[in-house]
């Protein structure tokens, strides 16, 4: 893997610092990204989608596994750096990976087709979020997410009903995956160090670990969700409307924020998305 006396290099040979706008904060802890590569248990021949690749430390240490790597970099200057050091070994494209919509961008989208493949990435923390959803909605094919993010949002993806971190994110995501943490990085793991601390996290499909969806129109259920969640202070009734069948456990005088992604999902199936206007859902 490269040092950082390396990544360092590679940059100034060119006359290239890193930039704030495309939050380029290149991780060098080879400890930190063997557990991230560990943690995604990456087999030879197996797609990986590889977003911010940077330099290329975490794209070398794929390809030495063997992954047929696609990766996804902004930034042409560092795309140059991937290239002249991995030439054809991996499938470079320079370009933004979200689309309008927030969606995967379309020549990424069909590089990947309809093959599993996995993310391993250390995201640009501006585009983690839509990004990690977008897998999550769009591509039932992508078999799991191991990415280092802001911890911010990570806490997001962990939080419990009733907490300030517990929103659409959250359910979103939950309702389609399970999500553990693997390991919290602190900025020193980071050139330069950003301000705020990093976590690895993985998110493991339902349907990948044979468990049933919670709901059958995931789009719809995360439109749902997003609305219901925008007045998170308004009691179900007073949004949904109280004269309905409510589910086991909940009660229109109950919050969004104080149901779990179970109890979201039963209120939903219900058919409660029906009594939001059309252009929240």
């Amino acid at each position: 893997m490269q040092t950082l006396s390396e990544i360092r290099a590679l940059l100034a040979e060119r006359g290239l610092h890193p930039r704030k706008r495309f939050g380029q904060n290149f991780l060098h802890d080879h400890n930190q990204l063997r557990r991230l590569l560990d943690a995604a248990g990456v087999r030879p021949g197996e797609r990986v989608l590889e977003v911010g690749p940077g330099t290329g430390v975490l794209t070398e240490a794929l390809v030495e596994r063997g992954a047929e790597v696609v990766a996804v970099e902004v930034d042409r200057d560092l795309a140059a750096i991937v290239e002249s050091r991995l030439g054809d070994r991996v499938t470079l494209f320079v370009c933004d990976a979200m689309d309008k919509g927030r969606r995967l961008a379309r020549p990424v989208s069909d590089a990947l087709g309809d093959a599993p493949f996995l993310l391993v990435a250390n995201l640009p923390y501006q585009i983690a979020s839509p990004l990690m959803a977008a897998l999550l909605l769009e591509h039932p094919n992508c078999r799991g997410q191991y990415v280092t993010i802001q911890r911010e949002v990570a806490e997001r993806l962990l939080a419990e009903p009733g907490t300030k971190a517990y929103g659409p994110l959250t359910v979103i995501a939950r309702s389609l995956g399970r999500i553990r943490r693997i390991a919290t990085l602190p900025p020193k793991c980071f050139w330069p160090a950003p301000a705020v601390t990093s976590a690895m996290i993985a998110i493991e499909p339902r349907h990948v670990l044979g468990e049933a969806p919670l709901v059958d129109d995931a789009p719809g259920f995360a439109r749902f969700v997003t609305r219901l969640f925008s007045a998170r202070r308004k009691q179900l009734g007073s949004t949904l409307g109280r004269d309905r069948d409510w589910p086991a456990g909940v009660t229109p005088d109950l919050r969004p924020e104080a149901l779990t992604v179970e109890q979201l999902a039963a209120v939903w199936r219900a058919g409660a998305g029906e009594a939001l206007p059309e252009e929240g859902r």
